[in-house]
């Protein structure tokens, strides 16, 4: 089973690049973030055609996550429950045996604001309910754009990034407290390339220059990372024409 993570910065733009990536790499599900369209607008035909069920939660010019796989997708659930939030960033699923869930992190905006106190509540609304969904669902897998650098090694200039969000001491600790639930990063079960990154600037030639930081994760329960043969990062759509500044994420679960 092959699944991966995908923020498309809009699916509007990158729908061409996303059908093409379908076709090409196969995956068996394919979380994406950062719709930015209304439920109305989702592409189900365009999806559907390319062999892929979907489940989606859109919302108008920010955020919006879905769910593509190629079997069932069954019990679908959104948003974080007993968290109040106006902001689309959750969806969960079974496929086969796996409960998928697919969020987006909320960036922080700037140590200290105000954002950044709303990532942080969030990360431990997310964190309190995986805790008993892993109860229900001991084969679980959390895929998306977690907005946070877990260690130095994942940042190209980690003294030029010391403190700031995305790499700030409270929220790799919140990043922490995902992997104290039993949960895994895929990435890092297996030697990787040293400067090995999922997102880049636009600007600054960041992508050329590889200014980057891994900040989009696969987290594996126990069950499931003891299946995962296999994970990466897929440069490739990043080269492309006007492309998302994060590059896919994938495992491979035997």
């Amino acid at each position: 089973m092959k699944i991966a993570t995908w923020n498309v910065n809009s699916l509007k733009v990158r729908l061409p690049q996303v059908l093409d990536w379908l076709a090409t790499v196969q995956p068996d599900v394919l979380c994406l973030q950062e719709l930015k369209l209304e439920d109305k607008a989702f592409p189900v035909a365009e999806i559907e055609a390319a062999g892929y069920r979907v489940a989606f939660s859109g919302q108008k010019t920010y955020n919006g996550v879905a769910i593509l796989a190629r079997g069932e997708i069954r019990d679908v659930g959104r948003d974080i429950p007993g968290f109040d939030d106006p902001q689309k960033r959750v969806i969960c699923a079974t496929v086969d045996d796996v409960r998928v869930v697919c969020g987006y992190v909320p960036n922080g905006q700037e140590v200290g604001s105000d954002k950044y106190e709303y990532k942080l509540r969030w990360l431990a609304a997310l964190t309190e309910w995986l805790r008993g969904e892993l109860t229900v669902h001991p084969r679980l897998a959390l895929l998306g754009d977690y907005n946070i650098a877990p260690e130095d090694r994942d940042v190209y200039d980690p003294a030029a990034w010391a403190g700031q969000v995305l790499c700030s001491e409270p929220e790799r600790a919140a990043f922490r407290a995902l992997t104290a639930l039993g949960l895994t990063d895929a990435f890092r079960l297996f030697e990787q390339a040293d400067k090995s990154f999922s997102w880049w600037d636009y600007r600054m030639m960041a992508f050329r220059r590889n200014m980057g930081l891994r900040i989009d994760h696969i987290l594996l329960s126990p069950p499931l990372a003891a299946r995962c043969t296999a994970s990466a990062i897929d440069k490739a759509p990043r080269k492309l024409e006007r492309p998302s500044d994060h590059a896919p994420v994938l495992a491979e679960l035997a």
